[in-house]
């Protein structure tokens, strides 16, 4: 009878070192679970974010390019002052579009990563040339020979910027695909 007190109390006692033992590791592969879960979600949350902050850009540098070619087709006016009342006009209007440009790109460096903030900092640096030229396209004092290199210097402003916009094109591609 002894021995089967013992081996009852042994049985019992096996029975539940296993169950804790099981109980355990399910805790400990629930948990493992979850976090790979959570994981995979906030992965999945940064890429959609950043998807929305690159096509928001893409989007607005786009819409300054047309902004730009107003601009440009202010060289078909003929009457100088008319051209520049234009200009000076486009002007105003360019700091409205480049603000919400400039919007995107610093959502672009928060959202990040570092490579595609660079990228989108350039493109901004890029779009930030045209202003320069446009302002002394709009400017009274900038006549002849002066005026002339500066509508080339604009219109030399486009490649450079596309460029720029294709680099960060690559780089936003690549950015998406690796996460």
């Amino acid at each position: 009878m002894d021995t089967a007190v013992w081996v009852a109390a042994l049985t019992g006692a096996t029975a539940i070192l296993a169950s804790w033992v099981t109980n355990r590791g399910n805790a400990r592969a629930a948990r493992i679970q979850a976090n790979a879960a959570a994981d995979t979600q906030r992965r999945s949350e940064q890429r959609d974010s950043r998807r929305t902050a690159y096509l928001d850009l893409i989007e607005r540098v786009h819409e300054m390019a047309e902004f730009y070619w107003v601009v440009s087709d202010t060289l078909k006016l003929q009457d100088p002052g008319e051209r520049r009342a234009a200009r000076k006009e486009l002007l105003i209007r360019e700091r409205q579009e480049y603000a919400r440009f400039r919007r995107c790109v610093r959502l672009i460096d928060l959202e990040g990563p570092p490579q595609a903030a660079e990228a989108a900092r350039e493109l901004r640096e890029h779009a930030r040339s045209f202003w320069v030229a446009l302002r002394a396209l709009a400017d009274d004092a900038v006549t002849g020979e002066e005026l002339a290199a500066a509508e080339r210097e604009f219109q030399e402003c486009y490649g450079p910027y596309w460029e720029a916009f294709e680099r960060f094109i690559q780089v936003a591609r690549e950015v998406l695909r690796t996460t």
